[in-house]
């Protein structure tokens, strides 16, 4: 490593690098000092900002405390004398004129349980608003918090972000509240955070002031030490330059003539020792020139060769590349264009169906004609899919998830009964969901084109919709033989059975959107039952709010 370092450099830029390599330490040892005073500013920063933590935090649960005493005496002495609501009245225009600083801060606030504010001196147009459900910029549920730790035996304390009266900023703040259980009262206090960043904030420009000082003086000694540093190589440098000048001119006739150095001109030493072996290298490398030559003829002659047929094969695989990108473009469009062609009669088809149907009534026979003709619109739909999904991004929506599922099962009933089947299902009404109608109408439809193909004849299919923990849930229940690979059914062209035909790509699909959407799956099947089970999550999509301060 250190030979590769000293190669192709002068001797000058050795000592320049020497000379830099010694700045370098020095900054490095400036950069050591600084980062520990650093460190040690920062520990001290900490314990200071904790300890004025858990003075404020002391202070306001003192304050909140203290309220809550003379809310309870006020309940003890005229609860029996005065009306509940009057009584309540007198007691937070007591408080609200009692309590509260100059500068907003240090006001109690109230809310009852269910999170409507009952006292805000500050913010006088939130009074009677429920704000259960307000978030800060971090997504802390400010009020739900709150009460939920004031109706702890001693209370509790909350953190969060608030906006600070008089600047308009959102801040940090820490709050302590505590229940007056009576009144089902929510009563607590809070102070702001910056003060101690303040502080802070301040002895760190002091700590910078001071640290600029000792790199300005050792920026300055440094200057000083380098400048006599590099006058000691200019006067080093300039002796042996004369040297190297020598064997400089040496060389330059050495290149073109078998000429060998004169040991008088050389006076150091060290070089002196140089002067047999450059000699002899001389002689060496003129003897072997002739050879040299000859090798290189006999490279270049195979080089070129080599070259030649380099390029003729680079030819060759650039054809085949764009050949092999016609073919797959020409598959690609004879796809689009095999969907689109089957889109037409099928749409003819429904249409003539329907037409009949108004005509002349229900037909068994036509009945097994539509039913094979939504089938093949199942597929059709997969099929699109499948070739749109890579390409085109399916918008989210505001979906009547109950209204929507009625909808496709009402579509497959038809299907159902040609395969003597009969939908049974279970919807609670007014699940909406924000997802992509077309995706949501893929993983329904696969699912009820599974259960007419699999399930056992002259039965029921089962298909429910409900909501669990927050959660909605769809599953689809058939009688019908033991999946052996619950697994396997999800990957592309896998079939259990090759008798019910199709391209095995409906669960592949469902696996697909399922995953980018983040839907849990869960397949359960023995001997009696296949249950498919689909969890959405219903806080998917969702935006909140801020209330208006």
């Amino acid at each position: 490593m250190t030979h590769s370092f000293f190669k192709s450099r002068s001797i000058t830029s050795i000592y320049i690098w020497g000379m830099f390599i010694v700045f370098l330490f020095v900054v490095l040892f400036t950069a050591l000092v600084v980062y520990d005073e650093y460190s040690d500013f920062e520990k001290k920063s900490h314990t200071i900002r904790k300890q004025y933590i858990e003075n404020q935090k002391s202070s306001i649960k003192f304050d909140t405390q203290r309220v809550l005493k003379f809310i309870s005496h006020a309940y003890e002495h005229w609860h029996n004398k005065l009306s509940e609501e009057e009584l309540k009245t007198q007691v937070i225009s007591a408080i609200e004129q009692l309590y509260g600083r100059q500068d907003g801060t240090g006001y109690i606030f109230i809310y009852d349980f269910n999170g409507t504010n009952l006292s805000d001196p500050l913010y006088l147009n939130n009074k009677g608003k429920n704000l259960l459900d307000f978030k800060d910029p971090n997504g802390v549920e400010v009020i739900k918090d709150l009460i939920t730790v004031s109706q702890e035996p001693e209370g509790g304390f909350v953190k969060y972000m608030w906006t600070k009266p008089g600047t308009g900023v959102s801040t940090p703040k820490i709050s302590y509240a505590q229940a007056f259980k009576p009144w089902k009262w929510m009563v607590g206090t809070g102070v702001y955070l910056d003060e101690v960043e303040k502080l802070i904030y301040e002895r760190k420009e002091k700590l910078k002031r001071l640290l600029v000082k000792y790199m300005m003086e050792i920026f300055t000694l440094t200057v000083i030490f380098l400048g006599i540093g590099f006058a000691g190589i200019a006067l080093v440098n300039s002796i042996i330059r004369k040297e190297i000048d020598a064997f400089t001119g040496f060389f330059k006739q050495a290149a073109s003539r078998h000429n060998t150095i004169d040991a008088e001109q050389i006076h150091l030493l060290e070089f002196k020792e140089m002067v047999q072996y450059i000699n002899n290298m001389v002689d060496s490398i003129h003897t072997r020139e002739k050879k040299l030559r000859e090798i290189n003829l006999t490279l270049e002659n195979r080089v070129e060769q080599k070259t030649r047929d380099i390029s003729r094969k680079n030819k060759q695989l650039e054809q085949e590349k764009r050949f092999s990108e016609s073919l797959v473009k020409a598959q690609d469009s004879f796809i689009k264009h095999s969907i689109h062609e089957i889109n037409t009669p099928l749409a003819v088809i429904m249409m003539q169906i329907d037409m009949y149907k108004i005509k002349y009534g229900e037909d068994k026979y036509l009945s097994q004609i539509e039913a094979a003709s939504k089938m093949i619109a199942n597929i059709y739909d997969d099929l699109s899919y499948m070739v749109k999904k890579d390409r085109f991004v399916y918008e989210k929506r505001w979906i009547d998830f109950s209204l929507f599922l009625e909808e496709r099962i009402e579509f497959f009933e038809e299907i159902a009964r040609g395969n003597r089947h009969r939908i049974v299902y279970e919807i609670e009404p007014d699940i909406s969901i924000f997802f992509s109608d077309i995706e949501l109408q893929r993983i329904i439809d696969n699912n009820l084109s599974n259960a007419v193909k699999y399930a056992n004849r002259n039965s029921d299919i089962e298909v429910s919709l409900k909501k669990e923990n927050g959660n909605i849930v769809l599953s689809f229940l058939t009688h019908s033989k033991q999946i052996e690979d619950t697994k396997r059914i999800f990957e592309p062209f896998h079939q259990e059975e090759d008798v019910h035909g199709g391209f095995g790509l409906g669960l592949e699909i469902v696996r697909s959107i399922c995953e980018k959407e983040c839907v849990s799956v869960t397949v359960t099947s023995d001997s009696e039952i296949t249950i498919f089970r689909y969890t959405f999550s219903s806080e998917k999509g969702k935006t909140n709010e801020d209330p208006v301060a």
